[in-house]
């Protein structure tokens, strides 16, 4: 069941803006997971031989733990809200 929000959600909303980041994440996780499962399986299971696979994997890899490394570190959730250029 997904969390229930006691107020309206917008962006400005600093406790929102932290969830909504690690709700995303952890899509990007399960779309990393579930495709690149998939394409070792296929890899594996034909016996192909795909120079690309480690190349992607690994890309994708660091994406998601640059991703980690935004919300985890580098993203600001103080009360106040962004300024938009």
């Amino acid at each position: 069941m997904p969390p229930r929000w006691s107020r309206i959600p917008t962006r400005q909303d600093a406790d929102f803006r932290k969830l909504d980041d690690r709700m995303n994440f952890a899509v990007h996780v399960a779309v990393f997971a579930a495709i690149n499962s998939g394409m070792w399986f296929f890899h594996n299971f034909l016996n192909t031989d795909w120079q690309w696979l480690p190349v992607v994997t690994l890309s994708w890899l660091g994406l998601l733990l640059t991703h980690l490394l935004y919300i985890a570190v580098i993203a600001d959730y103080s009360g106040t809200p962004p300024k938009s250029i």
